[in-house]
């Protein structure tokens, strides 16, 4: 019972009972003589005798020591006793000797540790404890040192016996009687003594003195003491933590704080991971501001959480046999030491601002993939979740910056997740965040990083985390924002089919999007339905409800009579059925099928209700057709339900379309019926053939009204030519379905002829009546998407006789396109029929196609639509081809058709009215010479037919794949909708090519490029033949105008989609660089022989030489614009692009604006699209050459002038692309890159060196130059643009020199005086005339002028006054003179105002010199400064 009251109190001393007991205690002692021991008292001995005198009693066993006295007291009378006694100093032998006498009883020692009982005065008082024995002889400096040693040889009798009886530790106990004394009287020997026990103690004994030395030692030995530490660290990592306990608690200096954190950094490595977290706190917290980022970046590279793991786990696994609940106790616990560490850090980050910059900046300086670990990524969470010192927005966008340049990529997320997701589970609010961040942003190559985060904390993370990234996806899909909530809906059914269980708990928030498709554009639809049908019909009773609510929602939509809402009802219902009817092996199916009864009773009645709410209209027929061919094609469906879907549609085809060929075409027409397009043998009048013209006549009437509705009296069902291609493509997909890919059945079809009529009334088009032309228009649209579609069918067939159809068809497409191009020119104001179902109404798709210059939604202003598609002629979503070689076509095929006051137009303007031509079509590309051998009539002789894919055809090809690769590759997924939806049907026409991912179209492309390539050598070789045979004459006797205008919209097509297809930022994800070196390597080869084994550098420099070869053979300047943007694209490819890259790109640059362009028909060429392919190839020289200033320098300082001295309409010698029409191009290139160029100029500093200041000066002087001679081409060149161009820019690079130019000017004055003389002069020049400029602007009350006035007028003052302060901060104040500038217009003659001369000089002086004086040093402020200057300098110096 005793000792379990006295450990508790073993530190307590209760100060009111010692002082109490005093006095009682020394009237005691004066007042008797010493009496004879007790019983339980020790016997008598000079060592108990003194203590007995001096107030302490010793006891036997297990009662502890009395004292008597205050110890204060105790302590003076001991040390007098001793002091008086005439045997001292012998005495104090004795007494230690009767010391160690007395301790050799492990019990005496034991009450001798233990703290001492004061002797009771009363019966009424409570006892307390007072220090021990021990500690109260420590505190006697004559008897410290010897009672030291006598504890110091005592202790090594108990290191070894751990806790004893009643959990007391003896080396614990002497160790805590060295701790807080009064005094040390040896502090140095004590301390060595001290590390000489922790040299032999065992473990536990060592972190017992260890962590006591800071208590133990006085301060002026930390610093020996941590010496000593850190070299013990060194040799022993199992003290770890005990040691970084007691160095934190030692008050060292920085310098030996800082060394002695280097030598704990070199053991981060090898320390155990339970000792982790206290090694990087005393890491942390050791930091100071200075050398923060330093530490943390040697920090970051030595501390790897996984090899620390994987470490404990193989120790925890090799020390013993031990079992699976010890293994995994050890898992748990080193999970715990890695939260510990990151609570660690998060800690620092929060209370240091310093120690979050620096972690954000020792991220940021890891450039290789493979050095960015695990710890990144959970310093990232760390520094979003704190947002300490704004540390969230740094840390989003360092982690965007990462994943763009494939630094931190997917694997590494994977891994973070799956060995540390109990650890990150408490950051879940920063994951979604930065998920949601990544998803929504602009950059697509971030965007799959954030869904794989979506998808890991779904699987990762507990049920609550689930159901919040569920609706954080929902929210996407609800944003409103197409490429967010595209791709938020892939996540969602990714985790429907891989987590089925799961998300059907959370079906009921993914139902919630149903209130908002109309949101959603098609596809989308899509994807919806079928991740709600895959959930709803899993027949698990949690989702069960879904169904009826889905079913609902499908009745309504169909039963609509908005169009919308009823395309909604058909691709959803059709959705429906694909998951419904997928193919099964349960048991209870229907006869012949795979489907249980309920599930094929359920399916057979939604498709007739489909089916019967389409044939409301023709539109909606159509898409019926075309979601069930979609359905078909990407939906494996029960054998039952395929069958039902394709039983009727063959002889309803031929039934509605198709009719035998009679020696007559009976019925009344517009026009004369005529069989055209027959590519079939003529031997025989029992062919078929499209009966399209006979349909259309029919469908006329009811169409009246725009739209064909079947009427309720109406029987029979109404057959629309608008459904023919549609109908043919679900003919066809049924029948690859049935016959593994064979068309045999339908093979007909490819070469049967249409009823149609002649296409001479093209001719005629003028004498047509307004109905008239847009039957014959809609009837030119009905024949060409029923060939595309025809080519989509048979593209894949592999016979000759097929593929030359099938170029055959191509050809009459192209043909088909160029009287259209002629019909629509004289049919202003006509709407096609639409060919794509699943997009808006006709009439909004209309003003979506006439954004661009097509001439067919507005019947209004037809004419102004019209004079616009001259200049224009391209649609919205298309730049530099329709731009640049579209409108070359339409120029060349209708001069001999069209009469010269109409207007061309292009097709692609009419692109959303055309069918789809889908991805495999483009493999027609591959064609080459096609023949055959054809019987005559008596089958004797032969006749060869050849078949060729012509220019014509090509350019088709090409143009369509360039639409679909800048659709699927060059589209950024999270790009919000405009506030006017003028481009919200973008993906119309695109609908197939949506269902298939960017990857698949890149890898065509790729599987493509030997093709490209061939026919780009194609363009080469024959430019080449025509510079040789020709003499480079373009226009020479002989050469067809025509196929060299196709000829050049080619090779620049070729060039495009190459560039498009290189530019994916797919290729910089690391699961796509095999994809991108296959590719390189395709380009490669046609240079070289192939060779795997060559680097991605070498890959890049062997494509680019291969198309630098074709740059003497370049047809046009939009051409060249684009060889040049394909090698600069090929050079990012590998990363930041090196000096020889930039400097080949600089060469053929400036070789192109060196070259004169002329045009097919050889006329020079110009216009708006020379003029903007000329200001890109300018900016791209301009941004690749290595010094811009003397590029600027020798443009305007050498072409210019050249163009000065010469006549009116030549061109500059040097620069062939220089003249007087091109001017304002190159003036505002040059004003804009030597603006840019100075921006990124550094700033002076007064710390650089006389080198230093010198070379900046030069630059600056150059720069200045530059500017002055831009400025001073304003008097030769005054037109309004060049004006606006030099304010514009002129203020920006005066707000440039203020900001980085007169800080070194500042610093430069006194040091190279003359050039800041020669600078400031020149710049004054150039600021003088920016200032009659602006007087020249007022008076030409010129609103786009005056408008850059104010901030121009307030730079030229800012700039006087700064020149003035640069002066002062040189003692040179008065080297400066201040006067006004007359207001002087371009031509130098001075403007007055409306007020009298004389008061106009008067009151301008005083009131109007802030705002009208733009006065810099003039020539006698010059003079009077140079003066001044060099006795400034002396006095100075």
């Amino acid at each position: 019972m005793m000792r379990k009251k006295k450990r508790p109190a073993s530190f307590s001393v209760n100060e009111g009972t010692t002082s109490f007991d005093a006095p009682k205690s020394k009237k005691k002692s004066s007042a008797q003589p010493p009496r004879p021991a007790a019983p339980d008292e020790v016997p008598d001995s000079v060592f108990v005798q003194i203590l007995r005198e001096s107030g302490v009693i010793l006891k036997h066993g297990n009662m502890s020591n009395e004292i008597a006295v205050d110890q204060v007291v105790f302590q003076k009378r001991l040390q007098h006793h001793l002091r008086k006694n005439p045997r001292y100093p012998s005495i104090i032998k004795e007494f230690i000797s009767g010391l160690e006498s007395h301790i050799e009883d492990p019990e005496r020692f034991r009450n001798c540790l233990l703290p001492s009982l004061p002797r009771s005065a009363g019966k009424g008082e409570t006892s307390s404890f007072q220090e021990s024995l021990v500690r109260l002889l420590l505190g006697v400096e004559m008897l410290q040192t010897p009672v030291l040693n006598t504890l110091f040889e005592k202790l090594p009798e108990f290191m070894f016996e751990g806790v004893g009886e009643g959990g007391l530790n003896i080396p614990h106990l002497i160790i805590t009687q060295l701790k807080w004394l009064d005094r040390v009287v040896d502090c140095k020997d004590l301390g060595c003594k001290l590390m000489q026990l922790v040299a032999v103690a065992p473990v536990e004994v060592q972190r017992d003195i260890i962590t006591s030395l800071p208590e133990i030692l006085e301060d002026s030995q930390h610093g020996h003491m941590a010496r000593e530490l850190n070299a013990l660290l060194q040799e022993n990592t199992q003290l770890t933590v005990p040691i970084l306990d007691a160095l934190s608690s030692l008050n060292l200096s920085s310098a030996l704080l800082a060394e002695v954190r280097g030598a704990v950094m070199t053991t981060v490595s090898a320390v155990q991971l339970e000792d982790l977290p206290v090694v990087v706190k005393f890491i942390l917290h050791s930091i100071s501001a200075s050398d923060s980022s330093e530490v943390v970046c040697d920090l970051h590279k030595k501390l790897n959480l996984e090899q620390c793991m994987l470490s404990s786990v193989l120790q925890a696994s090799q020390s013993h046999e031990k079992s699976k609940s010890s293994y995994s106790v050890s898992s748990c616990s080193s999970k715990d030491s890695v939260a510990l560490v990151l609570e660690v850090i998060k800690s620092a980050v929060r209370f240091q601002k310093t120690i979050s910059e620096a972690w954000l900046k020792a991220v940021e300086n890891v450039h290789e993939t493979e050095d960015h670990k695990v710890l990144d990524v959970l310093v990232l969470l760390i520094l979003h979740s704190t947002n300490a010192n704004q540390s969230r927005r740094g840390a989003e966008q360092l982690l965007k910056v990462k994943v763009r340049r494939g630094l931190i990529q997917e694997a590494l997320l994977s891994r973070t997740f799956r060995d540390y997701a109990q650890v990150i589970r408490g950051y879940f609010p920063s994951i979604l965040a930065l998920a949601q961040s990544l998803l929504r942003s602009p950059d697509c190559c971030v965007v799959p990083f954030g869904g794989h985060m979506y998808k890991l904390a779904f699987t990762a993370f507990d049920s609550y985390c689930q159901q919040e990234v569920v609706g954080s996806l929902v929210t996407h899909v609800c944003s409103g924002v197409s490429g967010e909530a595209g791709v938020a809906l892939e996540l969602l059914c990714e985790l429907v089919s891989q987590k089925p269980t799961e998300m059907a708990q959370y079906a009921v928030f993914v139902k919630g999007i149903l209130d908002y498709m109309e949101k959603l554009n098609p596809q989308q639809i899509r994807q919806l339905f079928h991740l709600l049908s895959s959930l709803a019909f899993r027949h698990d009773q949690h989702v069960s409800h879904i169904q009826d609510d889905m079913h609902i929602v499908v009745r309504k939509q169909l039963s609509s009579t908005v169009p919308k809402y009823k395309r909604i009802g058909i691709i959803g219902a059709v959705m429906m059925v694909g998951i419904m009817a997928a193919p099964r092996s349960n048991a209870g199916v229907s006869q012949g099928g795979t489907l249980p009864k309920d599930t094929h009773r359920q399916v057979m009645p939604l498709l007739e209700l489909v089916r019967s709410c389409s044939e409301v209209s023709a539109e909606a027929t159509a898409l019926y057709y075309d979601e069930l061919a979609n359905l078909l094609q990407t939906f494996p469906l029960d054998p039952l339900v395929q069958a039902w879907i394709g039983k009727s549609v063959l002889e309803e085809f031929q039934e509605d379309f198709v009719v035998d060929l009679g020696a007559e075409i009976a019925g009344s027409f517009p026009f004369p019926a005529s069989v055209m397009y027959n590519l079939d043998d003529e031997e025989s009048q029992g062919g078929i053939a499209i009966n399209l013209l006979p349909l259309q006549t029919q469908d006329v009437p009811r169409r009246a009204d725009g739209r064909a509705t079947a009427t309720p009296g109406n029987t029979g069902r109404h057959v629309s030519p608008l459904c023919l291609s549609s109908f043919f493509r679900l003919l066809r997909l049924c029948e690859e379905k049935q016959h593994q890919g064979d068309l045999e059945e339908i093979d007909a079809l490819l070469g049967c002829p249409l009823i149609l009529t002649d296409m001479e009334v093209v001719e005629k088009m003028d004498s047509l009546s307004k109905a008239e032309r847009e039957f014959f228009c809609s009837l030119l649209f009905y024949t060409i998407n029923w060939f595309r579609e025809v080519v989509n069918a048979f593209c894949k067939q592999t016979d000759p006789e097929m593929k030359m159809k099938v170029v055959t068809r191509l050809q009459n497409i192209t043909y088909l396109q160029t009287l259209l191009e002629t019909c629509l020119a004289a049919s202003p104001g006509f709407i096609p029929p639409l060919a794509n179902f699943d997009c808006e109404s006709p009439e909004v798709l209309a003003t979506t196609s006439s954004t661009a210059p097509a001439k067919k939604a507005n019947r209004k202003s037809v004419g102004k639509k019209r004079k616009a598609s001259d200049s224009k002629n391209s649609s919205t979503d298309s730049s530099q081809l329709e731009e640049a070689t579209l409108p070359n076509e339409s120029q060349q095929d209708h001069p001999e058709k069209e009469k010269g006051t109409k207007a061309a137009v292009s097709v692609s303007s009419y692109r959303p009215f055309f069918r789809e031509l889908d991805m495999e079509a483009l493999g027609v590309l591959q064609c080459g010479l096609l023949s055959r051998s054809v019987l005559d009539t008596e089958l004797h002789s032969k006749v060869r037919e050849e078949v060729q894919l012509g220019p014509a055809e090509l350019l088709f090809l090409l143009e369509d794949m360039w639409h679909k690769l800048k659709f699927s590759l060059a589209s950024t997924p999270a790009k919000k909708a405009p506030f006017l939806k003028v481009k919200a049907d973008r993906a119309v026409g695109f609908s197939r090519l949506q269902q298939k991912s960017s990857k698949d179209v890149a890898t065509f492309c790729v599987q493509l490029l030997p093709t490209l390539c061939t026919h780009l050598e194609n363009c080469h070789n024959h430019f080449q033949t025509l510079i040789t045979e020709k003499q480079g004459v373009v226009d020479a006797l002989g050469v067809d105008v025509k196929e060299q205008q196709l000829m050049c919209s080619a090779y620049q097509l070729l060039l495009q989609v190459l560039d498009t297809t290189f530019s994916w930022s797919g290729f910089s994800q690391p699961e796509q660089r095999a994809l991108l070196r296959r590719a390189l390597g395709v380009l490669a080869s046609r240079l070289k022989e192939e060779d795997t084994d060559l680097s991605m550098e070498q890959f890049i420099k062997h494509s680019s030489e291969y198309l630098l070869n074709l740059r003497s053979t370049v047809p046009s300047l939009s051409a060249a614009l684009s060889l040049t943007q394909l090698i600069i694209t090929l050079g990012q490819c590998g990363g930041p692009s090196p000096g020889s890259h930039r400097n080949a790109i600089a060469s053929l640059a400036k070789h192109f604006l060196c070259q004169e362009w002329v045009t097919v028909s050889g006329a020079k060429d110009r216009g708006n699209k020379h003029n903007d392919a000329l200001h890109s190839l300018l900016c791209l020289y301009l941004e690749h050459t290595d010094d811009v200033l003397k590029a600027v320098e020798e443009i305007a300082g050498e072409g210019i002038r050249e163009l000065l001295t010469e006549a009116k309409d030549t061109r500059s010698r040097s620069w062939a692309t220089l003249c007087r029409q091109t001017f304002l191009v190159y003036y505002k290139a040059l004003m804009a890159e030597l603006e840019r160029s100075v921006r990124k100029l550094p700033p002076g500093r007064q710390t650089d060196s006389k080198e230093v200041q010198s070379e900046k000066l030069l630059t600056w002087n150059i720069a200045v130059r530059d500017f002055h001679i831009l400025v001073n081409l304003v008097k030769v060149f005054d037109s309004r643009p060049v004006l606006s161009v030099c304010l514009k820019y002129g203020r920006l690079f005066l707000e440039s020199f203020l900001k980085l130019g007169m800080p070194l000017l500042d610093y430069s004055f006194k040091k190279h005086k003359e050039d800041v003389q020669s600078l400031l002069k020149t710049f004054q020049l150039s600021t003088r005339q920016l200032h009659h400029m602006c007087g020249h602007s007022k008076i030409r009350q010129d609103m786009g002028l005056t408008n850059h006035v104010p901030a121009l007028k307030k730079g030229l003052e800012q700039f006087v006054y700064r020149v003035k302060a640069m002066l002062t901060l040189n003692q040179c104040q008065e080297a400066f003179w201040l006067g006004n500038l007359k207001n002087r217009d371009l031509k130098g003659e001075e403007i007055l105002s409306q007020r009298s001369a004389e008061s106009d000089e008067e009151d301008e002086e005083s009131s109007q010199l802030p705002e009208e004086q733009n006065e810099e040093e003039d020539s006698d402020c010059e003079e009077k400064k140079n003066s001044h200057l060099d006795e400034e300098e002396e006095e100075s110096d």
